[in-house]
């Protein structure tokens, strides 16, 4: 009986991934049957383990920009009481249709207009939801999503969460600095923060604090990418919120990897994903 189960469980997966057939995120529907996401599961996995979550237990936690919902589903397995997903950019869109644009669009050097101003802007619909929806039914999930502009949207009506994850948020926002004053008012007193962006770095200015501008396509040919701060300065935008015990728990590559970066890309500095934490003040 329970072989049978299993069989039917796994072969709903599958049927899962070929319905949906854009992820960003890895997630293990059944054993061995994962979703294929931009990285392998591995991958997410990592960074889960680098944020230096807090035991989760019996804890609220608020997932901004959740996609797919790897974070939302894994804060929920590592014994949340409470987890709410949110999202609009991703969800709203119809993201087979626009990805397919994208890639034609990177193939060839063009710009395509962020999701919000293409024709695959759809909030009646939330075609882009379908991955999660499917995700969180599957996996008997009772993660709460919520559908909205986390920099326009009624933050009262969110409340207060233990920890907030901010993964892979603050380069898409014209404003950094008041999507942290945001982000801090979501944070419980002594609430963790868990930040995830793409950053920057130039060898020789530690004490720096600087954020890259990409006025259009310059980063992953994606005209709604803004900033790339460097360590230093998602430190001082911690420190400027309000926020406290700030760890950066993955940062830049050594020299050595700076200079093949700079050999290869002929540029003063190098990318790279960064990760740290912080807490909001008790």
């Amino acid at each position: 009986m329970q072989q049978t189960e299993d069989a039917r469980r796994a072969q709903r997966a599958r049927e899962i991934i070929k319905d949906n057939p854009e992820w960003y995120h890895s997630i293990e529907l059944a054993p061995g049957i994962v979703t294929p996401g931009r990285a392998p599961l591995a991958t997410w996995e990592g960074t889960l383990r680098s944020l230096g979550l807090p035991d989760l237990r019996g804890k609220s936690v608020l997932d901004i920009g959740a996609y797919d919902g790897f974070f939302s589903f894994a804060a929920e397995k590592l014994g949340a009481a409470r987890v709410v997903a949110l999202d609009e950019h991703v969800w709203v869109t119809d993201m087979v249709g626009y990805l397919k644009e994208w890639r034609e669009a990177r193939e060839i050097g063009a710009v395509i207009p962020a999701p919000i101003e293409s024709r695959h802007w759809r909030p009646s619909e939330l075609p882009g939801r379908r991955p999660f929806n499917a995700a969180r039914e599957f996996l008997g999930s009772k993660v709460e999503p919520v559908v909205g502009n986390f920099m326009t949207m009624d933050l009262d009506a969110l409340g207060q969460f233990d920890v907030v994850l901010f993964l892979g948020i603050l380069y898409h926002l014209e404003n950094p600095l008041a999507s942290m004053r945001r982000v801090a008012r979501l944070l419980k007193p002594g609430g963790f923060l868990g930040l995830e962006s793409e950053a920057v770095e130039v060898p020789g200015a530690p004490d720096a604090a600087f954020l890259e501008f990409f006025p259009t396509n310059e980063l992953n040919n994606d005209a709604n990418n803004w900033f790339a701060p460097n360590a230093r300065a998602i430190e001082a935008l911690c420190v400027a919120v309000g926020l406290t015990k700030f760890s950066l728990c993955a940062g830049p590559p050594g020299l050595s990897a700076y200079q093949s970066f700079r050999a290869r890309l002929n540029r003063r500095g190098y990318r790279y994903r960064a990760i740290a934490h912080a807490y909001a003040r008790s």
